[in-house]
C-alpha cells in the first residue's frame, strides 16, 4: 500500500493513512481484548482440569515473558520488512496457540499454547509493530496524539470480547469460548493485509540516515533516561498483568459474583479508551516523563484505596474505571519519548527492548499473584508488592533525563521537557 500525500480536509491525513490507522487500531483492539480476557478461563479450567492458580498464572506469566523476549526480534523484522507480513504471521500463530490451549493437555495447552505461541502472536499484533507502522506515516506534530487514538481504540474490543467469553464459558463451556477466541484472532490476519508500506519506503524527519540497529542500541544503553524509563516500565507490566490474570479469582475469593469480573474487565477497556486519548492529547503538549510518573503514582494510590476498603461490586467497578483510565495511556507516552530520544528508524527494535522490561514485570506479577495465593491463602503479598513497585516507578520516571544526546542523531520535532 503506497502512502499518498493527498490530505482529507477533516483529518489532515490521506485516505491510505486513515485506513492504516483504523486497521492498526482494530488489530490492537482484538489482540489486547483476547489477552485481557484470558483470566476468565482460570475458574473453569481449575474446576475441570484441576489446574492451580499458580500453574495458570505461570502459563500467562510465560506468555508475558515470551512476548517480551520476542518483541525486539519481531520489532526488528517489522523495521526490516514492514508490518504486513509480521502481523499476518503472528496473528496465525496467536490463533493456533489459542486452539492448542483449548484441546491440548493442561501442561502443553497452557504453557506451549497460551504461553509460548500466544506470547509470540501478541508481539506481532501488539504495540511495537503497529505503533511503528502508524508513527512512520503521520506528521510529527500529530504523532503522539495519533498513537493515543490507536491505543484508545485498542481497548474497545474488550468491551465485547470479555462478556462474550464469559457468556460462552458459562453456557457452552470454556473450550467453546476458546474456539470463539480463535476465530476472532484470525480476523487480525485478514486485517494485516492492510498494513504497510515497508519502512524503507517512508522517510520521516525523525529518521537517522546511516545509523544501524547496533548503533541505536548502544546509544539507548548509554542514555540514563532510557534506562530509567525502561526500569519504570517494569512496574506497568507488573501491575497490569496481575490485575488481568488474578482480579477474577481475587473477586471470587472476596465473594463477588463472577459476572462482576467480566463487567470490570469491560469497564477497564472503556476507561482505557478515555485514558489513552487523554494521554495522547496531553503528551503532545506537556512533559511526557512527568505524565508517565503521575500515571504510576495515581495507579498506586488507586490500588491502596481498593484493597484498604471493603471489596464490593460497586468498589470493584470504581476501581476498574479508575485503573482503566490509567491502563495503557503510558504506551503512547513511552513511544513518544523513544522517538524524541532516538528517532524512528529503529523505533520497533528500541521499543521492543524497553517493552522487555515491561514483560518481565508482567511475568513476575502474574506468577507472584498465583504463587502468593497458593502459599498464603490470600493475595495480600501481591497487592503490597504492587504498591512498593508503583511508588518506585513514580520516582524513577519523575527524575528521568529526557534530553536527546547530540550523538543520538535525533532530528525529531522537540517536545516539551520538564524543568
Amino acid at each position: 500500500m503506497s502512502i499518498s500525500t493527498a490530505r482529507t480536509p477533516s483529518t489532515g491525513f490521506s485516505i491510505p493513512v486513515i485506513i492504516l490507522v483504523v486497521a492498526a487500531s482494530t488489530i490492537l483492539s482484538i489482540s489486547m481484548g483476547i489477552r485481557q480476557s484470558l483470566g476468565l478461563f482460570l475458574p473453569p479450567i481449575n474446576a475441570e482440569l484441576g489446574v492451580s492458580a499458580s500453574a495458570f498464572g505461570f502459563a500467562l506469566a510465560l506468555q508475558s515473558l515470551i512476548w517480551g523476549i520476542s518483541q525486539p526480534i519481531i520489532g526488528a523484522l517489522g523495521d526490516r520488512f514492514g508490518a504486513r507480513p509480521v502481523v499476518i504471521g503472528c496473528a496465525i500463530i496467536y490463533a493456533l496457540g489459542l486452539l492448542l490451549m483449548a484441546w491440548g493437555q493442561p501442561v502443553l495447552g497452557l504453557n506451549a499454547g497460551a504461553g509460548l505461541m500466544v506470547g509470540i502472536g501478541i508481539a506481532g499484533t501488539g504495540f511495537g509493530v503497529l505503533f511503528g507502522a502508524v508513527a512512520r506515516v503521520v506528521p510529527a506534530e500529530r504523532r503522539v496524539q495519533t498513537l493515543g487514538i490507536v491505543s484508545a481504540a485498542g481497548s474497545l474490543a474488550t468491551l465485547l470480547i470479555a462478556p462474550l467469553g464469559q457468556y460462552l464459558i458459562a453456557n457452552s463451556g470454556w473450550r467453546t469460548g476458546a474456539i470463539a477466541f480463535v476465530l476472532v484472532a484470525l480476523v487480525m490476519a485478514i486485517l494485516g493485509v492492510l498494513m504497510g508500506p515497508k519502512p524503507a519506503d517512508v522517510k520521516t524527519e525523525a529518521d537517522q540516515p546511516g545509523s544501524n540497529i547496533r548503533e541505536s542500541l548502544i546509544a539507548a544503553a548509554r542514555h540514563p533516561g532510557f534506562i530509567a524509563m525502561t526500569i519504570a516500565f517494569f512496574a506497568c507490566g507488573f501491575q497490569l498483568m496481575y490485575i488481568t490474570v488474578h482480579l477474577p479469582a481475587f473477586l471470587a475469593f472476596c465473594g463477588v459474583p463472577p459476572t462482576v469480573s467480566a463487567t470490570a474487565l469491560g469497564v477497564i477497556g472503556l476507561g482505557n479508551a478515555v485514558g489513552s486519548l487523554l494521554a495522547g492529547y496531553l503528551g503532545s503538549r506537556f512533559s511526557q516523563k512527568r505524565l508517565l510518573a503521575l500515571a504510576y503514582l495515581m495507579r498506586t494510590i488507586t490500588i491502596i484505596c481498593f484493597v484498604a476498603l471493603p471489596v464490593t461490586p460497586t468498589s470493584t467497578i470504581v476501581f476498574a474505571a479508575t485503573m482503566g483510565v490509567l491502563w495503557l495511556g503510558v504506551v503512547p507516552l513511552v513511544s513518544g519519548l523513544i522517538v524524541r530520544l532516538f528517532g524512528l528508524q529503529h523505533f520497533n527494535t528500541l521499543f521492543g527492548f524497553a517493552f522487555f522490561s515491561h514483560q518481565v514485570g508482567a511475568f513476575i506479577g502474574s506468577w507472584l499473584g498465583g504463587l502468593s495465593f497458593d502459599l498464603t491463602g490470600s493475595y495480600t503479598v501481591a497487592w503490597g508488592a504492587m504498591v512498593v513497585i508503583g511508588l518506585s516507578a513514580f520516582l524513577l520516571q519523575w527524575f528521568m533525563d529526557d534530553k536527546p544526546r547530540p550523538w543520538s542523531g535525533n532530528a525529531a520535532v522537540p517536545l516539551p521537557s520538564a524543568a
